[in-house]
């Protein structure tokens, strides 16, 4: 009777670990870590924005932000062709100074490869997900219209 006892409580365990480790996985699962080998590919997609948060882990300003990004990634997740995504500029400096990253930290909106706008506003998920989506209208219409001028 023991063993059985232990058996259940290993396997209440084991179950009650990996839900909580799903539900960890989960929540960052909206914000894509980029890097200086994806970062370029990814920005590039067309037709597709991407707000991009660009940090140190040294930085008090970033470390201040604490969930916010993850909670923006959460709340753009049902957002067509919008994507969330995140640089380490301590381990990808050489991207960091191509994008011209000079303050810690940085937002900006990029949109068929392009920068399209700096996020300079309140540090809130409401102001910065009306901006993004504010921004990347203005991008998609842009866009069109340079390719309605091709035709």
């Amino acid at each position: 009777m023991k063993g059985d006892h232990r058996s259940l409580l290993l396997a209440t365990v084991l179950i009650s670990s990996l839900v909580l480790s799903a539900l960890i996985h989960d929540t960052r699962a909206e914000v894509i870590t980029l890097t200086e080998s994806t970062f370029f590919d990814k920005v590039k997609e067309k037709d597709t924005a991407w707000f991009v948060k660009f940090c140190v882990p040294w930085c008090k300003h970033c470390k201040k932000l604490g969930s916010l990004w993850e909670d923006l990634g959460k709340t753009m997740e049902g957002e067509d062709e919008i994507e969330v995504g995140e640089v380490d500029c301590g381990t990808n400096k050489p991207l960091c100074s191509k994008v011209k990253i000079g303050s810690y930290p940085s937002f900006k909106l990029f949109y068929n490869g392009e920068e399209v706008a700096r996020y300079r506003g309140v540090k809130d998920v409401e102001s910065m997900k009306t901006f993004v989506l504010e921004e990347t209208e203005k991008a998609t219409l842009n866009a069109q219209l340079e390719d309605d001028k091709d035709l």
